[in-house]
């Protein structure tokens, strides 16, 4: 993943109000670190529409500095992080589905998002072919170039082991279970610097003004 460094932060005025305790509340996350992923949302929020919201445009140009690159897992993120689906993600959707990613939420949090991760046609199950565009969507992600039948051998390896009623398709009580047993799934569902988003964001370089403020002090 890449950086963005380069938009300045835009007026608050245009960004919709928001309460850091009430978000902190609801989060892993101080009101402190809520002031800090303001100073980011608002950054990204304005990279290609000065708009006060993400489009998906502006989520891929921040993962991959172009927003033309498309990735599946990159599309499947946005679409948990937009809650309502109303196509952006608005500030509270950003502070609570990066809280998730937070090294202090719930365990059950995690194995919940990693399974509509996976559950790309909402159905409340995991289908084999959805298991295998994801898996192949992440191998890309990775720059990982595996044959399509070493593919189907990871998908098959893991749909022996998770399907457990044999019905052909992963449940979330069968995910929690595979999971349980297999906790390296959940290794990409907890980003470190979340401890200190005062002082750090993972793929992104920047300084907030909280952290200024605590620098200067």
């Amino acid at each position: 993943m890449g950086c963005f460094c380069s938009t300045p932060p835009k007026s608050y005025r245009k960004l919709p109000s928001f309460d850091p305790v009430a978000l902190a509340a609801e989060t892993p996350f101080t009101e402190n670190e809520v002031e800090a992923l303001y100073e980011l949302f608002s950054k990204l929020s304005s990279s290609v529409d000065d708009d006060g919201v993400i489009g998906k445009d502006e989520f891929h140009l921040a993962l991959f500095r172009d927003y033309d690159k498309r990735n599946l897992f990159a599309d499947r993120i946005f679409d948990l992080f937009d809650v309502n689906r109303s196509g952006h993600i608005d500030f509270s959707e950003f502070v609570r589905s990066l809280g998730v990613f937070h090294p202090k939420a719930p365990q059950a949090d995690k194995i919940l998002y990693a399974f509509r991760l996976y559950d790309l046609r909402r159905t409340g199950f995991i289908e084999r072919e959805e298991l295998k565009e994801m898996v192949s969507a992440l191998l890309n992600e990775s720059d990982l170039d595996l044959s399509d039948d070493i593919i189907e051998s990871m998908v098959d390896k893991t749909f022996t082991e998770a399907d457990t009623k044999g019905d052909g398709r992963i449940d979330q009580e069968e995910w929690k279970e595979y999971v349980d047993k297999n906790p390296s799934l959940l290794k990409n569902m907890t980003l470190p610097h979340l401890m200190d988003i005062t002082l750090r964001f993972p793929s992104f370089v920047m300084t907030s003004q909280v952290e200024e403020s605590h620098t200067t002090d």
